[in-house]
C-alpha cells in the first residue's frame, strides 16, 4: 500500500480518426484496453514520461502536445479500503511514425476508430472513450 498517490502519464495518440490503445497485462485494469502509459520516473517530465511509455508499450514514435485531463484511479482492497491511488495525466500526442506492436506490459496494441469506442464493444479502462473524443477535438482544432 502506497502512502501517497502515484503519478503516471498516459499517451493519447489520435491519427486518422483512430486512437492507439493497448490491452493491459498488469493491474490495475489487467485485460482492459486503455492508453499506453505508466509511472513517471523521478526527474522526468509528464510529457517525456508519456512519450517513453508510448514507445516502450507500442514502438510508436510521437510528439507530446498538451495535457488533456487528469484522472484519479482509486484501487480498493477486498474490504473496500483504498490500496493504491494513481493520478493519471492524459497527454495528447501527435503520431510521427511506427505501427503498434505490443511490448513492455501490453498484451496487444492497435488502432481503434474513436467513434466506435462510444458503443461499448471494447472492454476499456475508465473514461477512454471520453478522453479519446476530447483529444480528437483538440487535434482537429489545432489544424
Amino acid at each position: 500500500m502506497s502512502p501517497s498517490p502515484i503519478p503516471a502519464a498516459i499517451a493519447v495518440v489520435i491519427h486518422e480518426d483512430r486512437t492507439l490503445l493497448v490491452r493491459r497485462a498488469n493491474p490495475p485494469d489487467a485485460g482492459l484496453w486503455g492508453f499506453p502509459g505508466g509511472k513517471i520516473e523521478f526527474g522526468e517530465t509528464v510529457r517525456a514520461a508519456a512519450i517513453r511509455e508510448l514507445l516502450e508499450e507500442t514502438g510508436v514514435h510521437a510528439e507530446a502536445q498538451d495535457v488533456i485531463t487528469t484522472l484519479d484511479i482509486l484501487v480498493p482492497d477486498p474490504s473496500g479500503t483504498v490500496q493504491q491511488h494513481y493520478i493519471l495525466i492524459a497527454v495528447r500526442c501527435r503520431w510521427i511514425s511506427g505501427e503498434p506492436v505490443a511490448g513492455d506490459d501490453a498484451l496487444e496494441a492497435g488502432w481503434f476508430p474513436v467513434i466506435e469506442l462510444e458503443h461499448g464493444r471494447v472492454a476499456m479502462s475508465a473514461d477512454v472513450a471520453l478522453i479519446a473524443r476530447q483529444a480528437q477535438t483538440l487535434a482537429a482544432n489545432a489544424l
